[in-house]
């Protein structure tokens, strides 16, 4: 609890109340988001926790790239992807892993992750400071942490070989 605490602090809090339907000022949302992100990151590979890329379309309404676990000193990686939707920041994003849809119970059709009871009304108090980087660090996260190795254990997730190109 207290490095979720530490982590959180470390993520800056975003300003603009809007959502990709508000024409003049989701750029301004959007810019607040990548400051968010970039920070995140650099928080990350600074206290060498480094777990996810993510970029956007140029809307930057759809969301996608990588995140990872390790395991027994291997790396795991999953595709990431998700949509903000048009009730955005109100509403948090539904961040999936597609390619563990099915897998696990902790898990919506589409590989969209359910995220804990504590997630949605911490979000809801949040608005509109909370963001992407919010939704990863407080959603995803912990997630991964507490699903994969489980997954891993009943080998329902399978450790893949770099293929050297």
């Amino acid at each position: 609890m207290e490095k979720t605490k530490k982590t959180l602090s470390s993520i800056p809090l975003l300003k603009t109340k809007a959502g990709p339907r508000d024409v003049d000022l989701w750029p301004q949302r959007l810019k607040e988001e990548y400051q968010s992100l970039i920070q995140y990151v650099q928080n990350n590979k600074a206290a060498d926790n480094d777990w996810f890329r993510l970029e956007s379309n140029k809307e930057g309404t759809k969301w996608f790239g990588k995140c990872w676990v390790f395991q027994n000193q291997l790396k795991y990686e999953f595709d990431i992807e998700f949509d903000i939707p048009v009730t955005f920041p109100t509403t948090a994003p539904e961040i999936a892993l597609p390619e563990l849809d099915g897998k696990t119970a902790k898990m919506y059709r589409g590989g969209k992750i359910c995220l804990s009871d504590h997630f949605k009304p911490l979000w809801a108090r949040n608005v509109p400071k909370f963001g992407i980087s919010h939704a990863l660090a407080l959603g995803l996260g912990p997630w991964l942490a507490v699903e994969i190795p489980e997954l891993i254990l009943r080998g329902v997730v399978k450790y893949k070989e770099k293929e050297d190109n």
